[in-house]
């Protein structure tokens, strides 16, 4: 079935629980075959109809084996009736049904006890691999899909293959094992009224296939509206300030309300699709049993070819025929459904990142001489952010990049990180171009500081141990006194390790950001990237962290974005930037004294 070759990487693992479930499902439907049968032999009893057999019998070969079984169960009766009464032969009989009954359910319960093992593996190592997924792949894709209608693949869609993955086994082992066996019964019952009973059934199969035809594409439409939804409550959570300082909660419920309508919708022409399954199949069955008591009633009243007993364990087991023939019928819009969910969470799994690492990609452990920047030019989508663009920054120097708004600026820590991968040229660290190294590598090299303080809602010490997993606690706190942080951590109530909240909103955008300070501090890369560090901080705070930040970029190699003269006076090289090209370039005085672009922006005191 194509839908467990596409999650058989998934399935492998826990194979030995799957191979578990099928034997218990033999054994359920074989039990439940024999239970429905042994209602004969009770019945002839009850009604004296048990065929006398006075002498045990032979057993003479495989061929004979019904006649055998027969007439040993028969002259277990005969035996037993005439030596101790018939109402002893009746409590043997009865204790046979009850313990064929117990092994039933007993392996029934085996089976759902196993496969519980497979379905929850599945489902965390699909989590697992989704997440590990969403983390490699590069910025860029998320600029093009929605945080929620990830979030809705690693929680719903995730879910929904978890729950197929019974209805698969049910449709593919356990129901179609009782059908068999039963039809195996009812063929040794009675040859032609088997053969009557099933002229009906490619007409129910038809009807209810007919039914399902188009489930996997209304359940790929409610699974991605869930995205939409979900996205649309990520986006409010994310952005709640704004919504509120401008009054536009209105339209953001409008906006919510439209998804979860269109959810609605969706949800309500699959769920009646769904529904329409179970009664059609069961109407469809009692019509069966309808024609089977007219036909099999004259066989018992009529022609006397075949007795009361063998009459109602016939009906029993047609009976038994179509409860499972429901559960197929549930069980495959279950499968459609979940095949459905199946492509979009691998949809994730295997998208192809254009970041990977080369197979023979370099793991680089020190930085020697110097970065470069070799005539790279990049775009995000249709126009080129970077032009042509060099330069070389040896090591122990700092390089400021000003510029206005949309100039690059922030474009060249992203490629430098290799957040993106240039278009033309190429960036090389000590000779050898980025995109030979491992990532790993390349970033173990780099401390990052942000113009927008990405905290996590944890204390303070687990924010900062992810620059450094082994850092002591004295560690911690000199790298916060560096960033001017300790002045306040050591005034919160549990210190470092107090909880910040999300997104660090127990703190102000100071604080927080001399965090995002204290945490590249805590790393000690040979390469610093700032990124409009000192953006929120206030003048009295700026002042105090600057200082630090020039300790920590002495004998540093230093890429500084900033807006302020204050944070890029004292740099070795400044690079005036405009529409991804280079205008001047030189040392703070220099660019005074030739009076132009870098004059123009330290007047208006705007590189933003």
């Amino acid at each position: 079935m194509d839908y467990l070759k596409k999650l058989s990487k998934f399935i492998m693992p826990y194979k030995r629980y799957g191979i578990l479930n099928i034997i218990c499902n033999v054994f359920y439907a074989l039990f439940g075959t024999l239970a429905m049968v042994s209602l004969m032999p009770m019945i002839n009893v009850l009604f004296g109809e048990s065929e006398k057999v006075l002498v045990k019998p032979v057993y003479s070969g495989f061929n004979n084996l019904k006649s055998y079984l027969q007439d040993s169960l028969n002259y277990l009766i005969t035996s037993t009736t005439e030596t101790q009464g018939p109402q002893q032969a009746l409590l043997y009989m009865i204790v046979l049904i009850i313990s064929l009954f117990l092994l039933k359910n007993l392996f029934n319960y085996l089976g759902l006890y196993y496969i519980t093992f497979l379905r929850n593996g599945v489902l965390k190592d699909l989590r697992n691999d989704i997440y590990s997924k969403v983390t490699s792949l590069p910025i860029s894709y998320y600029s093009e899909k929605r945080k929620g209608d990830i979030i809705a693949r690693i929680s719903g869609d995730v879910n929904e293959v978890k729950n197929s993955l019974l209805a698969v086994l049910e449709l593919i082992v356990k129901e179609p094992l009782t059908i068999l066996f039963a039809i195996v019964a009812m063929f040794t019952l009675s040859t032609s009224l088997t053969i009557f009973v099933f002229l009906f059934i490619p007409i129910s199969g038809f009807i209810i296939s007919r039914i399902g035809k188009s489930l996997k594409r209304k359940s790929d439409k409610v699974q991605s509206e869930q995205g939409v939804f979900l996205s649309t409550l990520e986006e409010t959570l994310g952005g709640l300030k704004v919504i509120k300082g401008f009054n536009a909660e209105e339209k953001f419920n409008t906006k919510f309300q439209e998804s979860t309508n269109r959810f609605y919708n969706f949800s309500n022409i699959l769920l009646n699709r769904q529904n329409l399954a179970s009664p059609t199949s069961e109407f469809l069955g009692i019509v069966t049993i309808a024609v089977l008591l007219w036909y099999g009633g004259s066989m018992v009243l009529i022609e006397k070819t075949l007795s009361g007993g063998a009459f109602i364990s016939f009906m029993a087991l047609a009976y038994q025929i179509l409860t499972p023939a429901k559960a197929i019928s549930k069980a495959s819009y279950k499968v459609k459904a979940g095949n459905a969910a199946a492509d979009r969470v691998l949809e994730i799994l295997n998208t192809k990142s254009p970041l990977d690492d080369k197979t023979n990609a370099i793991s680089k452990a020190d930085f020697n001489t110097s970065i470069n920047l070799n005539n790279i030019s990049f775009k995000y989508e249709e126009d080129l952010v970077l032009k042509n663009f060099s330069i070389n920054i040896p090591k122990g120097k700092s390089v400021a990049l000003v510029g206005q708004s949309g100039s690059g600026k922030s474009t060249i820590a992203n490629l430098v990180t290799r957040f993106y991968d240039v278009n033309q040229g190429n960036i090389s660290i000590d000779g050898k171009d980025i995109r030979d190294l491992t990532k790993q590598s390349l970033r173990n090299l780099m401390g990052l500081v942000t113009q927008d303080s990405i905290l996590f809602n944890d204390s303070i010490k687990n924010n900062l141990l992810i620059a450094k997993e082994d850092a002591n606690d004295e560690q911690i706190i000199e790298a916060l006194k560096i960033a001017n942080a300790w002045e306040f951590v050591e005034n919160l109530p549990n210190g470092i390790n107090t909880n910040i909240g999300d997104s660090g909103g127990k703190l102000s955008g100071g604080q927080k950001q001399r965090l995002s300070i204290a945490r590249a501090v805590l790393k000690n890369p040979p390469i610093m990237i700032l990124d409009e560090a000192t953006s929120a901080l206030d003048t009295e705070s700026e002042k105090l962290v600057q200082d630090a930040l020039e300790n920590m970029m002495r004998n540093r190699t230093s890429i500084i974005i900033a807006h302020r003269l204050s944070t890029i006076q004292n740099a070795d090289e400044i690079v005036v930037m405009r529409k991804g090209e280079i205008v001047e370039q030189g040392k703070h005085q220099e660019l005074i004294e030739k009076n132009g672009a870098y004059k123009k922006l330290v007047d208006m005191q705007s590189f933003d």
